[in-house]
């Protein structure tokens, strides 16, 4: 889709909306159908495609995208997009380097922080360019996961990972009788850094033989819309604290930021902002979206322009123990000071990684957990870009690229994996532009700035309740697309509402409960020990697995699950959909895919056929 600098600009695919079914109930396509064959001037027949035509409407407006997942907007608005997208994500990646620092043992070292920081966004910028052409496809960011920092934490919990005391003598944790030359105190942080590594690369291998063998595929034929729809819904729900003590820090300026976001993404979404351009040598005045494709950004630079302001006018209290101190904008000026001008990470620039059993089981439990959470991801990307449901090769595809992913950063050492990122999907909702070419250029973009330490560092400077109010509008929105998915379920089944209470109550009652009493877990293996918390303090685990297992083995119909209207979505080969399937094909190899019979058996390629499996009537 290209800007028209001689008309003005529409809001969305306008001709979608007469003929779009992807999110219409399977009686409102029955009744399609039917009216299509029957005689003209029928008057039920007439009202039956009136209220369908109505509801089609409807479905339109809401899947109104000014960019779909396949149109290439210009360069100049790739590349604002990419750095909106950059911002949203900015927050959450740099919150993992943040909060293992103080287990890592890296304390005030600033340029040990700016160069870990570093790190992983230049590992989230090629994830995020792999994810995007070879992976799913999907306009899917990635970058750091919350699901291994769990166990990372446990593992630097063990004692002969603990911090020393100041003034003891530091001992080499590979053998506790030889003291670490306490002429070089980077090798405090790099030492336990080093065995997060060889954690972290062993542990992912197992994402890539799940993603490669296609046995993520054979349980997706399982996973039905009560088992996505907990699992998305917990994402936007688990992170509730986090967004709420971010608020916390000053409820006014929170308040503020979701206030802007709401008016910009909302209120004004339709208000276009006449733009001059110069074409054919002649200027022209065009209608832009403005306020529709940059309302994150915009909400978040006018809090911060607020906070800015009022921390130069001593508004806001200057001693951090004073509610609102969280608000100031040179909190964290000293970081920018200390940051690098360039920093080039590579691999092995900790050392060579490290590897232990004990760290490896910790660690697998929390890949575990990042797959569910992605699988629920793809389904909302697509949802929310305007694409099918991702079919089977294109999930198993993403899966073993996301566990490449965390081997890169493993390999670099960003003491962390890498996972698709929920808040960046859900600023394709709020923004409508599901471009792929957008998130390209923000993995670009990630790049270049990692390599660019003092532009980063600026951004550390984002006061916290600026932060929770785009939480609050992001996950909240998570939350809700995961709800969207029950409109293939029947909620008048009693069935139904069981599993999909209990599976969601579920995910929240038990991380709560654990988390709560962190010495419960006591089996005599501190393995296994580990594993379990992971396992349950991890709300999409508790939600996807019991919604998994109770959806496929409590007696229902196909229909009462939803299952058969789902997977006519996935059969329909994109019909109604801004795109159709061949979105998920690897660019300039589908050809040669097409002409190996060998390659049919490979379940990771789009050429891959899937077993034909009896469907219950």
């Amino acid at each position: 889709m290209h800007l028209s600098t001689e008309h003005k600009i529409e809001l969305g695919l306008t001709e979608q909306g007469t003929d779009n079914l992807a999110f219409a109930g399977p009686e409102v396509e029955d009744q399609l159908r039917s009216g299509s064959t029957g005689v003209s001037g029928d008057p039920p027949r007439a009202e039956v495609e009136e209220e369908v035509q109505e509801e089609q409407e409807e479905v339109g407006e809401g899947l109104e995208l000014v960019y779909s997942l396949n149109d290439r907007p210009p360069w100049y608005l790739c590349i604002l997009l990419g750095f909106q997208h950059y911002i949203l994500a900015f927050g959450g990646i740099i919150a993992v380097p943040l909060i293992l620092a103080g287990p890592l043992c890296i304390g005030d070292n600033n340029t040990a922080k700016s160069h870990l920081i570093s790190t992983i966004f230049f590992v989230s910028g090629l994830c995020t360019l792999l994810q995007t052409s070879i992976g799913t496809r999907l306009p899917i960011l990635q970058g750091g996961t919350f699901s291994l920092i769990t166990p990372t934490l446990a593992i630097l919990a063990l004692p002969k990972w603990q911090c020393p005391v100041a003034g003891t003598p530091t001992m080499d944790p590979g053998n506790t009788t030889t003291p670490l030359a306490t002429e070089d105190p980077d090798q405090l942080w790099m030492t336990r850094l080093r065995e997060i590594q060889g954690a972290i690369l062993v542990s992912s291998l197992l994402q890539v033989v799940l993603g490669l063998t296609g046995l993520v595929g054979l349980v997706l034929r399982f996973i039905g819309p009560l088992a996505i729809a907990p699992t998305i819904n917990l994402i936007g729900l688990s992170l509730f604290i986090e967004a709420g003590k971010k608020c916390g820090a000053h409820w006014g300026i929170a308040a503020l930021t979701v206030g802007l976001i709401i008016l910009f993404s909302q209120y004004l979404s339709k208000v276009n902002v006449p733009m001059i351009t110069y074409k054919d040598k002649k200027w022209t005045i065009f209608q832009y979206p403005l306020f529709k494709l940059f309302s994150a950004l915009f909400g978040m630079c006018g809090g911060w322009l607020v906070c800015y302001l009022l921390t130069v006018f001593e508004v806001l209290p200057s001693k951090s123990d004073q509610y609102g101190y969280a608000a100031r904008t040179d909190i964290n000026l000293d970081a920018v000071r200390s940051a690098p001008w360039f920093h080039v990470p590579y691999p092995g620039q900790w050392g060579v990684p490290t590897v232990s059993v004990s760290s490896v089981l910790g660690m697998t439990a929390g890949v575990l957990a990042s797959t569910m959470e992605s699988i629920g991801d793809y389904y909302a990307c697509a949802r929310l870009s305007g694409a099918p449901p991702p079919p089977t090769h294109a999930i198993n595809r993403g899966i073993a690229v996301e566990g490449l992913g965390c081997i890169l950063a493993g390999l670099w050492g960003t003491g962390n994996g890498t996972t698709s990122y929920s808040q960046n999907i859900a600023a394709l909702g709020i923004t409508k532009v599901g471009s792929r070419l957008v998130l390209q250029t923000t993995g670009i973009l990630m790049i270049l700035l990692g390599i660019f330490g003092k532009f980063g560092a600026v951004f550390i400077t984002i006061p916290e309740p600026v932060i929770g109010g785009m939480f609050l509008v992001m996950f909240g929105m998570i939350a809700a697309v995961g709800i969207s998915n029950l409109q293939y379920v029947d909620l008048n089944s009693s069935r139904n509402l069981l599993i999909l209470g209990f599976s969601t109550f579920s995910g929240l009652v038990l991380p709560t409960w654990f988390n709560s009493n962190p010495g419960v877990i006591n089996t005599g293996v501190k393995e296994l020990d580990q594993v379990i918390l992971v396992l349950f303090t991890t709300h999409m685990f508790i939600g996807g697995f019991l919604g998994f297992v109770l959806d496929n083995t409590i007696p229902g119909s196909e229909k009462e699950r939803g299952i058969r209207s789902w997977r006519k979505k996935v059969q329909e080969n994109g019909q109604g959909h801004a795109v159709n399937q061949s979105c998920y094909d690897i660019p300039y190899c589908n050809a040669i895919f097409q002409s190996f019979k060998c390659f049919q058996y490979l379940p990771f390629l789009p050429s891959y056929r899937e077993p034909k499996r009896k469907t219950s009537k």
